[in-house]
C-alpha cells in the first residue's frame, strides 16, 4: 500500500497550484445524492474522449459523487489515465482547447495533475498508466458502492469533518485520509484473500 498523502501547508499548496489559492469562505458543503451526477460524468467523459481519443487509457467516475446514496460535495471527480501524466504536451493542450484548466501539478506525488472543467464543477485527476493510485481510487469507490457499512463509516467521518472550520478544501480532504486509508486497507485485504 502506498503512503498516504501528507496534509499540505499553505506554502505547499501554493507550490503545486497554478493560479491563486482559493480559500474557503464557509463550511464544506455536503449535499444529498443527485441523480444528475452520473449524467454529468457521462457528458464530461464524452467530451474528454473527443479531445484525447486513443490517448485515454482509462476514464472513470470516482469520488463520492460516483457512489449511489452517498452525500457529497457537488463536484464530479474523474480519473483520467494517460501513458505518462508528466508529459503534459501529450494531452494538456488538447484539454485546454476544450476549456479545461490545469490547476494542480504534483510531480512529487505520482505525477498527479488536476484540471477544472469548462462548465461542470469537476476535478479531473490525471495519472500515468501503472500508478498505484489508480487501483486505490477505484478500489475505494467500489468498496463504498458494495459495502453499506463502509459507506456509512465514511459518511459519518465526512459530516464530522465538514462541520469544522478549514482554510482550504485540501485540508478537509487530507483530514479524511485516516478513514480512507482504513477502508482501502480492508478492500485490499479482501481482494488478496479472494485471489489466493
Amino acid at each position: 500500500m502506498t503512503a498516504e498523502r501528507p496534509s499540505a501547508t499553505e506554502s505547499e499548496l501554493a507550490a503545486i497550484t497554478l493560479g491563486p489559492l482559493q480559500r474557503l469562505t464557509g463550511k464544506i458543503e455536503l449535499v444529498e445524492p443527485d441523480p444528475a451526477w452520473p449524467r454529468l460524468f457521462a457528458h464530461e467523459a464524452e467530451r474528454i474522449r473527443g479531445l484525447l481519443g486513443d490517448d485515454v487509457r482509462l476514464l472513470e467516475h470516482v469520488g463520492s459523487t460516483s457512489v449511489p446514496g452517498l452525500p457529497a460535495k457537488p463536484i464530479i471527480d474523474i480519473l483520467l489515465v494517460v501513458d505518462d501524466s508528466a508529459i503534459e504536451l501529450a494531452y494538456a493542450p488538447r484539454l485546454r482547447a476544450g476549456g479545461y484548466v490545469l490547476r494542480i501539478r504534483e510531480p512529487d506525488w505520482h505525477q498527479h495533475r488536476v484540471f477544472k472543467g469548462p462548465d461542470t464543477n469537476l476535478n479531473l485527476h490525471v495519472f500515468s498508466v501503472g500508478s498505484v493510485e489508480i487501483g486505490r481510487m477505484l478500489g475505494f469507490r467500489d468498496r463504498l458502492r458494495t459495502h453499506p457499512d463502509e459507506r456509512e463509516t465514511y459518511l459519518v467521518a465526512k459530516r464530522d469533518l465538514a462541520a469544522r472550520d478549514w482554510e482550504f478544501v485540501q485540508q478537509y480532504a487530507d483530514a479524511k485520509s485516516a478513514v480512507v486509508e482504513e477502508i482501502i486497507a480492508r478492500a485490499q485485504a479482501e481482494a488478496e484473500a479472494v485471489s489466493r
